[in-house]
């Protein structure tokens, strides 16, 4: 392992700790009247960072088990998904760093384009009001489901043997995983798309691993630390996802290391196709009551400012 490698992974560590010192102390100071998270979110940061540690992905399973369940505002489920999954994709990233080979200028590019797009993103999400949340990750989850089609149906190039980029091609990277950075905020996984472009530009599939778990790993702690400071997330569902999700990767990493997962892809196709409608049904039937609200109330009176 070079020095170049250990050095990244110090970093990552060091920031893992920094975020759950920072997490903690922006908690400790708020009502203690928030619950600890029950077996179901354990379970469900357990399941989902288990199969995102084998290529499913965390963040679109994540959201349409939070849809099914109705307990989260949907305002709330980006900021939740950052933080709750932030320190299980750590995990991922430290064992997969360590462990992959892939050049190290290509790695350490696109992990920082991710970073800032993400720093960016943050500021607008944590602003962005309810019905805009909705349409977003509406569109967001079928865009993910399409993903999935294509990974299913292998219609995306099997990649080639590069383990780096250069040129145009690394700069076409790092303007797209500077876009996904920024996605990222919304709660729009990153793990996908990045295996097919890594794919596209000719590198192995198998180097895309610890670039897009680097780069979740280092932008999610910038971005998730502003949505715990600015309140909007679910803290009990959050600590379900770390909780439950740091031994999923570890097993999953260590101990299963591979599954047959095709007909698991299918069936969160389905299930990410119904969320996404649904957050979309959300969205219209939010601006129906606004709009229905807005036209009820007196007209000696102003109204409410509707987000």
């Amino acid at each position: 392992m070079s020095y170049a490698t250990i050095g990244l992974l110090f970093a990552l560590a060091m920031l893992a700790l920094w975020y759950a010192w920072r997490w903690f102390a922006i908690e400790r100071d708020r009502a203690p009247s928030r619950r600890w998270p029950g077996f179901g979110d354990a379970a469900i940061g357990f399941v989902t960072n288990f199969f995102d540690t084998l290529g499913i992905g965390s963040f679109a399973p994540t959201t349409a088990l939070f849809k099914f369940q109705r307990r989260i505002r949907d305002e709330d489920i980006p900021g939740t998904l950052n933080a709750g999954h932030t320190l299980p994709t750590i995990a991922q990233a430290l064992i997969f760093i360590a462990v992959v080979s892939v050049d190290w200028w290509t790695l350490v590019s696109m992990i920082a384009a991710a970073v800032l797009g993400a720093w960016l993103g943050v500021g607008i999400v944590a602003r962005m009001p309810r019905r805009a949340i909705q349409v977003g990750m509406g569109a967001a989850l079928l865009a993910a489901a399409l993903i999935f089609l294509v990974k299913g149906m292998n219609w995306m190039p099997s990649g080639g043997t590069a383990l780096g980029l250069e040129g145009v091609r690394l700069a076409l990277a790092i303007a797209v995983n500077f876009l996904l950075g920024a996605l990222m905020m919304l709660g729009v996984g990153l793990y996908a798309p990045c295996l097919i472009l890594v794919s596209l530009l000719g590198m192995n599939p198998l180097a895309a691993f610890p670039i897009m778990m680097g780069s979740c790993a280092f932008l999610m702690p910038v971005g998730s630390a502003r949505f715990v400071q600015a309140g909007r997330y679910d803290l009990r569902s959050a600590l379900g996802l770390a909780l439950g999700g740091i031994p999923g990767v570890l097993i999953a990493a260590f101990i299963v290391k591979s599954l047959p997962i095709e007909w698991i892809r299918w069936l969160v196709i389905v299930v990410v196709i119904y969320a996404g409608v649904q957050m979309l049904l959300s969205a219209v039937n939010h601006s129906r009551d606004g709009e229905l609200s807005t036209t009820a109330l007196p007209t000696d009176r102003p109204a409410k400012r509707m987000e």
